[in-house]
């Protein structure tokens, strides 16, 4: 190995033991304390601060900063699987990492090293968690339209606006704020810059956000008014990078949410079989009827498709390489068999799955977040063919 291959600056791939062993460990996590109790907390719409607890201790807040920073310095691959372990029992959790580990990743990428030096450590720790201020109620996919403004005023700058959509939004105390520092720019996203923000005076909680599904995780409307940050918490320095660097990180968020629809749809599965198995009409399983069978082998198949193109995508990213393409690929392909391989599982279980006796009711319902996060799926068609044009030049 070069002394550039043992920096630990740096992110190295995750060797197979190791990744195996950390997989099953979030593995055995999962099915002590959250599946035991997800159903519970997130009817109640309850924040779980004792599985977050015990997430920071395994040191997952950390799981993608290098260890440079005190994290565990693991690769993307290895994170998509953790991710997939951990929506296997409560996708919400996985809401609580991703907006979190986003940002560090942002910050690792494009922070100066003092921003690094002064966050990552303590993000790696737990004690900062990350939160994304990015959409409004008038952009959203239409990143470019955000209203918020940073005004600079000395050595800091003042900033105006509401943003919605917040995960982490009460429970954090980090943000990844996206505003406008140049709202005349032409084109717009030359205006926009990105701050590492705490919360502090001028910021106010509006709402909490109530949702269909994704629910024990805060989902937040915040307006920051005349709120004031330093100027040394502009990232990386230089005003007018935002839009690159949010992008950049998003390339990450959508590796999540495709690894947290395999995570959904997998546990749907896996409930939809067992049921099949016991479940009998007519003097037999359930499982032998024809009609379960072609969705049992439909659900699998498309699952096995999906994880392979999230790690297809994680791979890619692991290599220093763009991939818009590939995790858009992944994002839209996972998401969708996520929403299909919910809807049967329920169908599978027939009556049963309409009851809460039954958890395949909360994979229906957390199923759609995934249609729309980190960019709809209709956005993810137009990337994927504006990707496909350049690849393939007539």
């Amino acid at each position: 190995m070069t002394a550039a291959d043992n920096d630990d600056r740096k992110i190295q791939p995750t060797p197979p033991d190791i990744r195996a062993e950390i997989v099953d460990t979030v593995k055995r996590f999962v099915q002590r304390e959250v599946v035991p109790a997800a159903s519970e907390l997130e009817h109640r719409d309850e924040y779980p601060h004792a599985m977050v607890a015990t997430m920071k201790e395994l040191g997952l807040f950390g799981a993608t900063i290098p260890t440079h920073w005190g994290g565990l310095g693991l690769d993307t691959l290895t994170y998509a699987m953790i991710v997939e372990e951990i929506c296997v029992g409560w996708m919400s959790l996985s809401g609580i990492l991703n907006t979190h580990l986003l940002l560090a990743y942002i910050i690792r990428n494009f922070g100066t090293e003092e921003q690094k030096n002064r966050f990552l450590p303590e993000m790696a720790a737990g004690e900062y968690r990350g939160a994304l201020c990015l959409s409004e109620a008038h952009a959203g996919s239409d990143v470019q339209r955000i209203r918020t403004v940073a005004v600079r005023d000395g050595d800091d700058y003042l900033v105006n606006g509401t943003k919605m959509w917040v995960t982490n939004g009460r429970n954090g105390n980090l943000f990844a704020l996206v505003v406008k520092t140049d709202p005349q720019a032409d084109p717009p996203h030359r205006g926009m810059s990105l701050f590492i923000a705490p919360p502090g005076n001028g910021v106010t909680i509006s709402r909490d956000i109530g949702k269909l599904g994704y629910k024990g995780v805060d989902t937040c409307e915040i307006a920051f008014e005349d709120y004031r940050v330093p100027s040394a918490n502009l990232l990386g320095g230089e005003e007018g990078r935002g839009m690159q660097q949010v992008l950049n990180g998003l390339e990450v968020g959508r590796i999540n949410i495709a690894s947290r629809a395999v995570g959904v749809a997998r546990a749907a599965f896996e409930h939809a079989i067992r049921y099949a198995q016991e479940r009998q009409t007519f003097g037999k399983p359930i499982c032998e009827h024809q009609a379960i069978q072609l969705k049992l082998a439909d659900m699998a198949t498309k699952i096995e498709a999906a994880r392979l193109l999230t790690h297809r995508a994680a791979n890619k990213k692991d290599q220093g390489e763009r991939c818009d393409l590939e995790a858009g690929m992944a994002k839209l392909f996972a998401s969708e068999t996520c929403a299909e391989v919910t809807l049967e599982a329920m169908r599978v279980h027939g009556g049963y799955g309409f009851s809460k006796e039954f958890p395949v009711e909360r994979y229906y319902r957390d199923a759609p977040l995934m249609l729309i996060g980190e960019g709809t799926n209709e956005i993810q068609r137009t990337i994927i063919a504006r990707q496909l044009v350049k690849k393939y030049p007539a």
